[in-house]
Parts: structure tokens; C-alpha cells; sequence
């Protein structure tokens, strides 16, 4: 069935959110901030990990790193594009709009575990290329991994930032539901330079989120995410940088 994947992976979030406010409701507020704490040390060395894989080269016994002229290009135009259509603030607006249907207008960390929530568990490769797989070959093998480790990740979240990020969960199933519907036309420009990039960029941007959960929010992440769209096509460029 086409598009289970991406069933599996919002179900795999409800339940981990739903576990984490089960746990949650048992935890001190004080081991709360320190789960917070620890959730945001972890995601900084998952965005780190991501990055460095893709910007390190061994060859013999020596170390290089390179593309970071891609980085900081991608980045800075990414965050010209995203601030002038403000993704940041439409997230936002989508989070209160939620806030407040769901019956959670009293809940004042429920935008912020929403958007913080949603960037961590849509940012990345293994959404994309999971959803073109699901949606080409019906392979949900993918997605439903990461749907393990949405679980996991999602139900800490949520035991330290509240029911926002059980909600999560939608933009999740609209974004990785789209690319699995337009996965015929994706696939041809999702090459393997294209991929690496789009990973590269995607684990600077989850370091990001892992900044504004530790260090409180100094980056407008989502204003961030077109300099993903802008890796991936400058692995179309005659020229590396």
C-alpha cells in the first residue's frame, strides 16, 4: 500500500507523544528541564554526526573537510528567502491556530514544542528518500525506521515540552504524504550528490534545533529550511564549492 509509510511514522509519533505525556505527568519539573537539557545535548551530536559524515573525507591516514563555501552560501540565502516569507511565523500562526482548536489555549509552551517538535522529525534525508521509496515501490522499509526513532525522540520531547509536540505529527504526514504522491517527479533530481547535500544541510539545520533547546531559542530555524532546497540543487552546478 502506498503511503503507509508515512501512516506508520505519524502513528509511531502520536505514541511517543502520548507516552511522553504519560511519563511526563510523573516527572518533577526539575528532572523535566534536565530531560529537556539532555534531549538538546543529543539532537546537537545527531546534527553533528550528520554533518561531518558528509563534510569528512579519510583517505590513508589523513583527515580533509570541505564544502563549507556550500554551507555558508546555502545557508545565507536560505535565510534570506525564509525570512522574507517569514516560514517562521506561519509555523507559528499554524501552531496557535492548533493551540487553540485542540482546547490548549492555556498550554503557553504548546506553539513552541510544536514547531520545535515538527523541525526535528522533518528535517533530514531519511524522510525524503523513505517517501520516495514508499511511493515508487511501495517500500516503507525506511519510514518505518524512522518512525522508531521519531518514537523515541518525540516521546522525550514531549515528557519535557509538552502535548505540542504530539502534533507534530501533521506536518509530518502532509510533507512526507507529498513527496510520496509526487515521488515520480522527485526521484530523477534526487541524485546521490543531490541527497548528500540535502543530508549535509538537514544536519546543520537539526544542530540548530539542538541549540535552541539547550540554550533557549536563538535561531529562527524554520526561516532556515529553503537553504535545504538550495543543496540540493546546486549539486546541479558545473562547479563544487
Amino acid at each position: 500500500m502506498v503511503g503507509l509509510g508515512t501512516i506508520i511514522n505519524a502513528l509511531g509519533i502520536v505514541l511517543g507523544g502520548l507516552a511522553g505525556l504519560l511519563f511526563g505527568r510523573l516527572i518533577p519539573q526539575r528532572c523535566q528541564d534536565s530531560l529537556s537539557t539532555a534531549c538538546g545535548v543529543s539532537v546537537l551530536f545527531i546534527g553533528i554526526g550528520g554533518a561531518m559524515e558528509q563534510m569528512l573525507t579519510v583517505e590513508g591516514t589523513s583527515v580533509s573537510s570541505g564544502r563549507g563555501m556550500m554551507i555558508t552560501l546555502c545557508l545565507a540565502l536560505g535565510a534570506l528567502i525564509g525570512e522574507l516569507i517569514n516560514i517562521e511565523e506561519l509555523f507559528e500562526r499554524f501552531g496557535e491556530w492548533l493551540k487553540v482548536k485542540t482546547g490548549n489555549a492555556r498550554d503557553k509552551g504548546f506553539v513552541d514544542g510544536f514547531v520545535t517538535a515538527s523541525l526535528t522529525v522533518c528535517i533530514g534525508a531519511m524522510a525524503i528518500v523513505g517517501a520516495i521509496q514508499d511511493g515508487l515501490m511501495g517500500d516503507y522499509s525506511i519510514l518505518t525506521t524512522k518512525a522508531i526513532l521519531d518514537f523515541i525522540i518525540i516521546m522525550v520531547m514531549t515528557c519535557s515540552m509538552g502535548k505540542g509536540c504530539v502534533f507534530s505529527a501533521i506536518p509530518v504526514a502532509v510533507f512526507q504524504g507529498g513527496v510520496t504522491a509526487l515521488a515520480q517527479f522527485i526521484k530523477p533530481v534526487m541524485t546521490e550528490a543531490a541527497l548528500a547535500n540535502l543530508s549535509l544541510i538537514g544536519s546543520v539545520l537539526i544542530f540548530c534545533v539542538g541549540v535552541n533547546l539547550v540554550f533557549g531559542k536563538k535561531v529562527r530555524v524554520a526561516n532556515l529550511l529553503p537553504a535545504v532546497v538550495l543543496a540540493a540543487a546546486a549539486a546541479f552546478l558545473p562547479v563544487n564549492f
